[in-house]
């Protein structure tokens, strides 16, 4: 199998979208996905793109990608990417694909000066933890992931404009 691995372009849209949903779907959450063409365009390929996408390709087809955006980390002091989403479709696993994707994203880390690489697995997504194991990653047992939702941001949002406490844009 020949694949190649590159940054996102934005003539490829419509094909992250469509891995983009069948991660939802292995995930189980599709029904919770939001996420139109135009979003993609404006997060990974407008002037000022939120998120960046590298992809797997296999004869004009993206079969991988990884999400990922700066982060950075106070303690250590240096810029580290948040890994948001990594996925293979499944009739392309266990090829070495993941793990090239994977050393992909780190060659952008070190070009970029990244002491680091974070994202979360799924408690039961066993296969997974193996796989990151296996590349060397440490899996946290004692973090635990924490979200505030929309509904969640405008409620406290608005609580501190009440009490007169502002905050400024990023």
């Amino acid at each position: 199998m020949i694949f190649s691995i590159r940054q996102a372009v934005s003539a490829d849209t419509n094909q992250i979208l469509n891995i983009i949903r069948a991660k939802a779907e292995f995930d189980g959450c599709a029904d919770t996905l939001r996420t139109r063409e135009s979003d993609i365009k404006e997060a990974f390929f407008s002037q000022a793109p939120k998120a960046h996408a590298l992809v797997v390709v296999e004869a004009d087809e993206i079969i991988g990608i990884a999400t990922y955006y700066s982060i950075y980390s106070t303690f250590i002091a240096k810029p580290g990417i948040w890994l948001d989403d990594l996925f293979i479709y499944p009739q392309y696993r266990s090829k070495g694909i993941g793990e090239a994707l994977l050393s992909a994203l780190c060659n952008v880390a070190e070009e970029a000066g990244c002491s680091r690489i974070d994202w979360i697995v799924a408690q039961d997504n066993e296969q997974g933890k193996r796989f990151y194991e296996n590349v060397g990653a440490c899996i946290s047992e004692s973090v635990r992931h924490a979200r505030l939702d929309e509904a969640a941001i405008k409620h406290l949002a608005d609580k501190s404009r009440n009490k007169g406490t502002h905050s400024t844009s990023m």
